[in-house]
């Protein structure tokens, strides 16, 4: 049997409310992340920027979340990105492209009702 292991590095938001869950597992080859949202590591509080500054900060919690688990944005091969408002999708679209590098991975994006106003939260599966 494959063994699992949390990854919930202090360079990340911890789980928000103090949710019952690691932001990631890694088993087996796999890497996968809770869903991460415009969270401020440290504080805990969401950021309420621009949908895309709330992007960025989005991405850089999954890659402190992938990094510690020995992977990165790069190895990603699988994404689900919640959006509040769907009218965002071309902002967020653009800035997962210029921080995505590589072969961009499958994707799936729907609206959602997210926790404490967040205007997108975005899981995935990488490559360990």
């Amino acid at each position: 049997m494959t063994q699992k292991h949390a990854v919930s590095p202090t360079t990340a938001p911890a789980p928000y409310g103090g949710g019952h869950y690691s932001p990631g597992i890694v088993c087996g080859d796999f890497v996968f992340t809770s869903g991460q949202g415009p969270i401020v590591p440290g504080t805990g509080e969401v950021a309420h920027g621009s949908i895309a500054e709330q992007t960025q900060l989005t991405i850089d919690n999954l890659d402190a979340v992938l990094t510690a688990a020995g992977s990165g944005l790069d190895r990603i091969v699988k994404a689900t990105v919640f959006l509040a408002d769907l009218a965002d999708w071309q902002v967020v679209n653009a800035v997962w492209a210029e921080r995505i590098g590589g072969l961009p991975p499958a994707r799936t994006a729907v609206q959602a009702t997210l926790l404490a106003g967040m205007g997108v939260e975005i899981d995935v599966i990488a490559l360990a």
